[in-house]
């Protein structure tokens, strides 16, 4: 089975992940798409974040009725930091047939250099990373991180790069993350509208249970 991960705080899981999530399993005929919240996320702090539970639910309320997107509160179950290599080591427990194609943000590649034991990772799954507006897709080793280009090779062919392990990382090439969860956070405190950047399920869940307001009026 093919399996694609996409992971976050999801402080609100907004359509630019969706969108995103939609390209990558077409582009990979991935058989399913696991959303899994942080539980602790080990590289930033956000005040008021949402309890992992309430975030869980949001995403549930996101992906209902998409077909072969799923929910996944593995690391809600797991005490500590929440790190991408335990949490990628686990799948293979749990799946050990599948291939992962894991999503990661074009500033989250950049500081790969920083997560936990991130040399560990590649050989665990293809990378999948999504770009912002104006970024363009690298086409030499030489536009990767410092960190990590030595252990990739550039396929011309196939026009991505290959790992030591064998594993691929590749650029998604139609969807971008352009949608700021952090101006939506301030919106939603200003009761300003969302309804273009955020499923009407997750809208309706914030309103219903007075997440992100600010306290004013």
């Amino acid at each position: 089975m093919k399996t694609g991960i996409i992971g976050g705080t999801f402080n609100p899981i907004h359509l630019g992940h969706l969108a995103i999530a939609r390209e990558m399993q077409q582009r990979f005929a991935l058989d399913r798409v696991l959303f899994i919240p942080a539980a602790v996320p080990p590289h930033k702090q956000v005040d008021g974040l949402p309890p992992f539970p309430q975030r869980l639910a949001m995403v549930e309320c996101a992906i209902a009725g998409h077909a072969g997107f799923e929910s996944c509160d593995i690391e809600g179950r797991r005490p500590g930091k929440s790190y991408s290599l335990d949490t990628l080591k686990q799948l293979h427990t749990l799946f050990p047939d599948d291939s992962f194609y894991f999503l990661i943000g074009m500033d989250s590649l950049n500081s790969l250099h920083t997560w936990y034991h991130f040399e560990e990772i590649f050989p665990l799954c293809h990378l999948v990373v999504a770009r912002r507006p104006g970024v363009p897709q690298p086409a030499s080793t030489d536009a990767l991180p410092v960190a990590i280009r030595g252990q990739f090779c550039y396929d011309s062919v196939l026009k991505t790069f290959c790992h030591t392990s064998g594993s691929y990382l590749y650029f998604l090439t139609e969807s971008f993350i352009d949608i700021s969860s952090t101006e939506i956070r301030t919106n939603l405190a200003d009761n300003r509208p969302v309804e273009d950047v955020l499923p009407q399920a997750v809208c309706e869940y914030i309103k219903t249970h007075h997440l992100y307001a600010s306290g004013k009026g």
